[in-house]
């Protein structure tokens, strides 16, 4: 199994650390999207639908949490490196998608240009706030989300979890797909 997300447990064999990546992507991008929904409230006194696909879930919360996963969870048992890492790739990962679709697909996701709280922002694409949050989210990856799913993983049936995680999955695939078709 891959050392990067070998999750040191013999019950956790590859069907399963997948599922739980498939699981981990759909549960993030839901974060992502309540976190939105709510900030948004705050920020313009109104509820807006964040969402970038149909569903409640947003795409890029997903891809960082899996390359969180598989780059980070083998440094586990040190946590400043975790916290540290989780600010690079978050960072990254934020400006990279935010100035592909500006630039590249020509649909500003984002802008924190026009948010309140937005010390420290590069081009509308990442500000201060946005990296420490999505910090925390990388933190709260490793050390609550994964281990909570491979605890359930662990005491449902293996069958059942696999079907869930891939379905789930799936959906959220067919979303983005159907969404970039449309748009």
């Amino acid at each position: 199994m891959n050392k990067t997300i070998d999750f040191k447990d013999k019950k956790i064999d590859t069907r399963l650390t997948f599922s739980i990546l498939l699981l981990s992507f759909v549960i993030a991008g839901i974060i992502g999207y309540i976190y939105e929904v709510i900030f948004y409230r705050f920020d313009k006194g109104e509820f807006i639908n964040r969402g970038s696909t149909y569903g409640p879930w947003i795409p890029v919360y997903a891809v960082g949490t899996i390359l969180i996963i598989i780059g980070l969870y083998r440094f586990k048992s040190k946590p400043w490196l975790v916290v540290l890492l989780s600010a690079v790739i978050t960072f990254i990962v934020e400006y990279v998608t935010g100035w592909f679709f500006d630039k590249v697909a020509h649909n500003m996701l984002w802008n924190y240009s026009e948010e309140i709280l937005n010390f420290g922002n590069i081009n509308g694409y990442v500000c201060l706030r946005s990296v420490l949050l999505f910090t925390l989210g990388g933190v709260f990856v490793i050390y609550s989300m994964v281990p909570t799913l491979i605890k359930i993983a662990k005491k449902v049936n293996k069958k059942a979890f696999i079907t869930v995680s891939v379905i789930l999955f799936t959906l959220f695939i067919l979303d983005i797909i159907i969404w970039g078709i449309i748009h």
